[in-house]
C-alpha cells in the first residue's frame, strides 16, 4: 500500500444479459469514513455487501458509490398481463356493479394497477454478481488513482521537510554569532551604568538570560519531527491522521521559536517555518 489523497474518481460499465451496468466512485476529505450510496430498486439487496467491499479497501473520505442499470439498446419490454388477476378484478367489478351503477374504469388506469402488468423475471443473483464484479474494478482503478495523486502530494511535502530542514541548519549556524552579539550588547548597557556591579552576578544575570532565549531544545525538537515526518511518509499504511497531528507539534515549535527570537533573522525564520508548515498541513489535510 502506498501512501494515498482522499481526493479521487473512478468509474466504469460491464454488459450484461439484462442491460449495462454502470458504476461511479467518488471522494473529497473527510475526518473518517462517510459512505454514500446510490442503487436502483434491482440491486438493493446487494447495499451490505457494497459497504462492506468499500470498508475493506477505503479507511477516510466522503466517498459517495453509485450503481445504475441501464436496458439493453433497441430491447423492447416484454410487458405480459397477469390473468389471474384480471379474472379477479372482473368478478369485483361484476359485484360492484349493482351497488355503483355510474362506475367506469379507464383501461390506462386498469393497466396501472398493481400486478397487472407482470415484467419477465431477470435472474436477480446473476445480475448482482456481475454488479459486484464491476464495483471490485472499479474500487480497484479508484484506489490506484489515490495513490497517484498521494504520490505526488508525498513528493510536494518531502521538498517542504527539505526547505524546513534547511531553514533549523541555518538559525543553528547563526547561534553562537547571535549569542555573543547579545553578551556585548548586554555588556555594553551595563558599562553605561554609573554603579558597579559585581562581575560574578554580571556573569549570573546574563546565563539567565540567554537560557531564556535558548532555542536549542526546539530546533532539536524540529529535527526530530523532521525525521518522523519522513519516516511516516514512507510507511505502507494510511498516515493522514499520524502526519495531522505531527504538524500540530511542528507548528508548536515554530511559535516558541518565534516568541524567544530577539534577532531579525530568527524571527523571519520563524515565520518562514509557519508558513511552510501551513502548507504541509494543508497537503496532509488530503491524506488518507
Amino acid at each position: 500500500m502506498s501512501i494515498r489523497s482522499m481526493t479521487a474518481f473512478a468509474s466504469g460499465e460491464r454488459s450484461t444479459p439484462w442491460g449495462t451496468l454502470a458504476c461511479d466512485v467518488r471522494a473529497v476529505n473527510h475526518r473518517f469514513l462517510e459512505l454514500g450510496v446510490r442503487l436502483p430498486e434491482e440491486l438493493r439487496a446487494i447495499e451490505a455487501a457494497l459497504r462492506e467491499r468499500v470498508a475493506q479497501k477505503i479507511g477516510r473520505g466522503k466517498v459517495d458509490v453509485s450503481l445504475r442499470c441501464r436496458p439493453p439498446e433497441g430491447a423492447s419490454v416484454d410487458l405480459q398481463p397477469n390473468a389471474a388477476l384480471l379474472a379477479r378484478l372482473a368478478e369485483v367489478a361484476g359485484d360492484l356493479d349493482t351497488r355503483f351503477p355510474g362506475m367506469h374504469t379507464d383501461f390506462v388506469d386498469l393497466l396501472r394497477f398493481p400486478g397487472v402488468l407482470e415484467e419477465p423475471q431477470r435472474d436477480a443473483a446473476g445480475l448482482q454478481a456481475q454488479a459486484l464484479a464491476l464495483l471490485d474494478e472499479v474500487i480497484a482503478e479508484f484506489v490506484a488513482a489515490r495513490e497517484r495523486e498521494g504520490g505526488k502530494l508525498a513528493a510536494v511535502m518531502r521538498d517542504r521537510l527539505d526547505a524546513i530542514t534547511a531553514i533549523v541548519a541555518q538559525v543553528r549556524q547563526w547561534l553562537p554569532e547571535i549569542r555573543a552579539g547579545l553578551r556585548q550588547k548586554f555588556q555594553t548597557r551595563l558599562a553605561d551604568l554609573k554603579q558597579p556591579i559585581d562581575p560574578g552576578r554580571l556573569e549570573q544575570e546574563l546565563v539567565l538570560w540567554l537560557q531564556k532565549l535558548d532555542v536549542d531544545e526546539e530546533l532539536d525538537r524540529l529535527d526530530s519531527h523532521l525525521a518522523e515526518a519522513r519516516r511516516v511518509l514512507a510507511l505502507p499504511e494510511a498516515v493522514g491522521r499520524r502526519l495531522d497531528f505531527l504538524m500540530q507539534e511542528f507548528n508548536r515549535e515554530a511559535n516558541t521559536l518565534g516568541s524567544k527570537s530577539v534577532d531579525a533573522r530568527t524571527s523571519q525564520a520563524a515565520i518562514d517555518l509557519k508558513v511552510l508548515i501551513e502548507q504541509l498541513r494543508e497537503q496532509v489535510q488530503n491524506l488518507e
